[in-house]
């Protein structure tokens, strides 16, 4: 158990059943009344951001989350396999449970974010870019990019995103696992 005296930005705490992160907060000491704390938090697994206001003193649930690298081996029936990748332990994880999952191919390395106590899978994170490579695509025509538009390209993982006019078939490019994005071309 924790009180509002022991936040700090990055604690991770229970309310109601789902858990946060707290991503700012601010102790207030108003001329009149008591002292709160006003933190921003944000859901570890949607990634909603909320505001809410403590009164000083209130007891907190605090949470122990874990973030293991894990390395993507294979998808069957159970969901998609990764391996541990310090005890080679394998373990699956559903598909809702994955962030950019469209841009997952084997071997990638995926940071896993788990409960310390239950060991739960919370959600899997991809990196923020990948480097994927660009299977089919319509042929780009040259001299074509006076203005930004864009084709529609599909990727080595079965993806397909919007590209540049000057993306070919075979090319390697990077994108942005967020949002599904067109990043740059990698060389």
């Amino acid at each position: 158990m924790a009180t509002t005296a022991d936040i700090k930005n990055g604690m991770c705490i229970d309310i109601d059943g789902q858990f946060f992160y707290v991503v700012e907060f601010l102790h207030v000491k108003p001329g009149k009344g008591p002292a709160f704390v006003r933190t921003k938090l944000k859901n570890v697994v949607t990634g909603r951001v909320l505001d809410r206001t403590f009164s000083s003193g209130a007891r907190l649930d605090e949470v122990r989350i874990e973030r293991r690298a894990y390395q993507y081996l294979y998808q069957d029936d159970l969901g998609y396999i990764f391996m541990n990748n310090e005890t080679y332990e394998q373990i699956p994880i559903a598909k809702d449970l994955i962030t950019g999952v469209d841009f997952l191919k084997e071997g990638m390395e995926v940071e896993v974010v788990s409960h310390a106590e239950t060991d739960t899978v919370l959600y899997a994170e991809l990196p923020l870019h990948v480097n994927l490579d660009v299977t089919y695509t319509e042929p780009g025509l040259k001299g074509d990019t006076a203005t930004n538009a864009t084709k529609p390209a599909t990727l080595e993982t079965g993806a397909e995103i919007r590209v540049p006019l000057f993306i070919n078939e075979g090319e390697t490019i990077r994108v942005d696992t967020r949002d599904g994005s067109y990043v740059e071309r990698v060389k």
